[in-house]
């Protein structure tokens, strides 16, 4: 059963690990922060809420992103070592972790320092793992990253405000290498949150669209009752997406 384990968070990154991409960027820095956009929204004033969310998140990689990974391993002659992954909206690191297990390098990224901070502590990330792994706080519409293998974003985009949803799935794409895949989860517009005017929504129709030049390995659709990750009442509607660059 969905529950609010998956939310946009972002976050920074460093120089070393992925080299002459992050050019632009204070390659110094461990984790580099983006001043936030101006303006109070639902995952603004929610901000404050995330350490009771963190606290009741759960801990097992999401099933789009397994799927994702078992394409990737089927695939004759992949590398896995040369392989590398973002994790838009990567909260403490449950699907990261997974990455940096399997030998991907990361860059996980969230708008909550406190997910980042939780994610750099975490007791399962070895010296090996974190020397794979550069960290970015920023909102989905600051964040930067460079050509990926794979783009993760577990529950994470519908946080995106609409005027700004557009945009970060075209760079999303583009930012695709070839036979690149994008894993994660849209709401759908009968969702319990919905209304809330600064989250993204789409119809069966919309996520379709979506999706159009892409070859769609994994699209699920599912709508029921359940509960948010801190045990709260909610009518989920969702697709679980797992598409692959051409």
């Amino acid at each position: 059963m969905p529950t609010l384990h998956d939310r946009p968070t972002e976050a920074g990154w460093s120089g070393s690990l992925l080299g002459n991409a992050l050019s632009p960027f204070h390659q110094t820095a461990t984790v580099w922060v983006s001043h936030p956009t101006a303006g109070v929204s639902l995952s603004a004033a929610m901000s404050t809420t995330w350490t009771r969310y963190y606290d009741a998140a759960g801990e097992q990689p999401r099933e789009t992103l397994l799927f994702a990974l078992e394409r990737f391993d089927a695939e004759a002659g992949a590398e896995v070592g040369g392989l590398f992954a973002v994790d838009l909206g990567c909260g403490t690191g449950r699907d990261t972790v997974e990455l940096l297990r399997r030998g991907w390098r990361v860059l996980a990224i969230d708008a909550e320092a406190e997910a980042i901070q939780r994610l750099l502590g975490r007791g399962d990330l070895g010296s090996g793992e974190a020397a794979r792994l550069a960290t970015q706080v920023a909102r989905f519409e600051d964040a930067r990253w460079p050509e990926a293998n794979l783009i993760n974003s577990s529950y994470a985009l519908p946080f995106c405000p609409p005027n700004q949803f557009g945009a970060l799935w075209h760079r999303i794409v583009a930012s695709l290498t070839p036979d690149g895949r994008f894993s994660g989860q849209l709401f759908g517009n009968r969702d319990g949150w919905a209304t809330q005017p600064d989250m993204s929504f789409q119809t069966r129709q919309d996520a379709e669209a979506m999706l159009l030049g892409l070859e769609v390995e994994q699209f699920d659709e599912v709508e029921e009752d359940g509960e948010t990750a801190v045990g709260e009442p909610k009518h989920w509607h969702l697709f679980h997406v797992v598409a692959r660059k051409r």
